[in-house]
């Protein structure tokens, strides 16, 4: 049986069915995929399906700038409101932070309904943790749309209270990001993901006490009032910064981590934590 929605919201429909907002998003997720495609086809030093957790979908692609293994790394989790989409589709992207000399790690995650989100949150921390324990060194928490609300939730976990003194991913970029998840709970966005008010309170990270690293949010300025609200109120909430990018929905606006010379890439650079934990 689908799942209820009490009371949907047409004012908050209209402002989070993003694939209703930008009607050419078709074209544009499939160009994604072909992009994605074709990178991996050709990058070489990569390592692909690298096992973080138990899943099928726990596993991730990382891509490295050169035939060495000593670079930064930064996490770049894709988007699909927790519901769509994978790892295979985001490959590219890699390629402005590669050219850079930092190494990019894309995972995929079990998506809901088929999970709860709490268990999506969890795997991606764990996601992080891996990388760091791997590697010797924190890494940048990156990601778009879900992918956002993913790596902000990595940077505002409580590592001490796991066990884990050193953060594994300190700083976080956050591309057209969710940060408080109440408004969701009244649109067809929820029907997947089955949150209540409580749960959308305790997945929200605005509402998590301010972590000690620096988070940087970006929005479209074609994304609408509320995704505008959200990366704002995130930057106030942590001591943040953020910034609009005027001519992007929130289907293009992720391109920008493509292109080495992009404001969104050198951001990430300055985002960078250092070399060891």
């Amino acid at each position: 049986m689908d799942y209820e929605i009490a009371h949907e919201d047409p004012a908050l429909e209209a402002e989070y069915n993003n694939r209703a907002k930008v009607p050419g998003h078709p074209a544009i997720i499939a160009r994604w995929q072909a992009d994605a495609a074709a990178f991996r086809a050709g990058w070489t030093q990569a390592e692909s399906g690298v096992a973080y957790g138990p899943t099928e979908r726990t596993r991730l692609d990382l891509f490295w700038p050169n035939e060495r293994r000593d670079a930064r790394i930064a996490l770049f989790i894709h988007g699909g409101y927790w519901q769509g989409m994978d790892r295979a589709f985001s490959s590219h992207l890699a390629r402005g932070l590669l050219a850079h000399g930092v190494a990019v790690a894309m995972p995929s995650y079990d998506l809901c309904p088929h999970v709860p989100m709490e268990l999506i949150v969890e795997q991606l921390r764990v996601c992080a943790g891996f990388l760091a324990r791997r590697h010797a060194k924190p890494v940048l928490a990156m990601g778009h749309s879900a992918g956002g609300h993913l790596a902000a939730m990595i940077m505002g976990a409580d590592w001490a209270e796991r066990g884990i003194p050193e953060h594994p991913a300190p700083n976080a970029l956050a591309i057209s990001g969710l940060f408080d998840l109440a408004p969701l709970v009244r649109t067809s966005i929820n029907r997947p993901l089955r949150m209540d008010a409580a749960s959308a309170r305790a997945l929200s990270p605005v509402l998590l006490p301010a972590p000690g690293g620096r988070i940087h949010t970006v929005v479209g300025g074609r994304e609408g009032r509320e995704y505008e609200r959200q990366s704002r109120a995130i930057a106030t909430a942590w001591g943040g910064t953020w910034e609009v990018l005027p001519d992007h929905d929130h289907f293009t606006i992720v391109s920008e981590l493509a292109n080495p010379e992009s404001g969104v890439v050198r951001k990430a650079l300055e985002l960078m934590p250092g070399e060891t934990v």
